[in-house]
């Protein structure tokens, strides 16, 4: 068994290569191998997002607080909040992220795949996130 308490793992500034704005990681698990799944408490400023990406064995975001969007490839921008909870197939390409005037927290729980949970590709432009 494994206990980790809140405030023993350290915040993480989501990377400008990866994300749009200000986010914050905040780290809650990685089991151990042979397990996979990995989980963070991720929170985006206004107008923060993430840059288009795909997980290998797919992602499930639980919303916490505040009001966020999510979009598939080819599909069209959705509102998320507190409450909702998203899944996205392995290899789907999507992003999310807050609205342009409120942040937005969720939890995002993924596998790794060959030691990645995660294959980050171009970022959102303003035009995408706009809609």
């Amino acid at each position: 068994m494994q206990i980790k308490h809140p405030g023993t793992q350290p915040s993480n500034k989501g990377p400008a290569d990866y994300f749009t704005g200000t986010v914050r990681i905040d780290p809650l698990f990685e089991v151990p191998e042979p397990g996979r799944a990995v989980g963070a408490h991720v929170t985006f400023e206004p107008g923060a997002r993430t840059a288009w990406h795909t997980h290998p064995l797919g992602q499930t975001l639980i919303v916490t607080s505040g009001c966020g969007h999510v979009q598939r490839e080819g599909g069209p921008i959705e509102t998320i909040r507190p409450g909702d909870v998203v899944f996205f197939a392995a290899g789907e390409k999507h992003w999310h992220g807050a609205t342009a005037t409120t942040g937005m927290t969720h939890i995002a729980i993924q596998e790794k795949l060959n030691g990645s949970p995660v294959d980050w590709l171009e970022q959102v432009t303003d035009e995408q996130y706009a809609g």
